[in-house]
């Protein structure tokens, strides 16, 4: 799994490290660590745990996304979307690591509240991952993960590629919170748990389509 574009978001997590540290001295002793559903701070770290904790977590990530196909029995399923997945890792290391700015420029009063950082991101990520379903093949640790998809390799396909389009309309919906800021983690909650059962439920019903466990 491990190619020359790794390169990406090696340098990625390099650059939070080094940023961090550069800015460290400059930083105030108390930092952001949490916001509440209003986009509010209702939570605050030392500095020299916010400055490592996020590169840290990213790098933790990064690895475990990486690696974690050399123990999955069906690893050989990766090469065949190993493209798409690289992408993926790729933009979920980005994500973190803008959250990672958006903390520390929150420390020096960055005004821009959470939520208009927030929620464009993560429905960014989900429409991202909407369009990453359909191609990825059947495994143990990636996608829509159910009895019915592990068993059948047809239930798989067509779930994830329903559920592409399911979760690219969960990021869509998630948009809207944008001009209902006060609603809009909500919005996003009540759009990605939908888009979760919607998926998990269609791919039973395409299981029993398509014969069930006497196939």
């Amino acid at each position: 799994m491990f190619t020359k574009k790794e390169i990406l978001p090696i340098i990625l997590i390099i650059f939070a490290f080094a940023f961090g540290l550069f800015i460290y001295p400059l930083l105030p002793e108390q930092i952001p660590s949490h916001w509440n559903i209003e986009g509010e701070i209702d939570s605050w770290s030392g500095k020299g745990f916010a400055v490592l904790f996020f590169p840290s977590l990213t790098l933790i990530f990064y690895l475990l996304m990486t690696f974690i196909p050399l123990i999955d029995p069906l690893r050989k399923n990766y090469l065949k979307f190993s493209r798409a997945y690289f992408w993926f890792r790729f933009l979920f290391v980005a994500f973190l690591i803008s959250l990672y700015l958006y903390t520390l420029g929150a420390a020096f009063g960055n005004q821009i509240k959470i939520n208009y950082f927030i929620i464009p991101a993560l429905a960014v990520l989900f429409i991202f991952l909407g369009l990453f379903m359909p191609k990825v093949k059947r495994n143990y640790f990636v996608g829509i993960r159910t009895p019915w998809t592990i068993h059948s390799e047809e239930t798989w396909n067509e779930t994830h590629k329903y559920a592409g389009r399911v979760f690219i309309i969960a990021g869509l919906i998630s948009l809207v919170g944008l001009f209902l800021p006060e609603y809009s983690f909500l919005i996003f909650i009540i759009a990605v748990m939908c888009a979760m059962i919607i998926s998990v439920v269609y791919s039973y019903f395409v299981f029993r389509r398509m014969g069930g466990f006497k196939k």
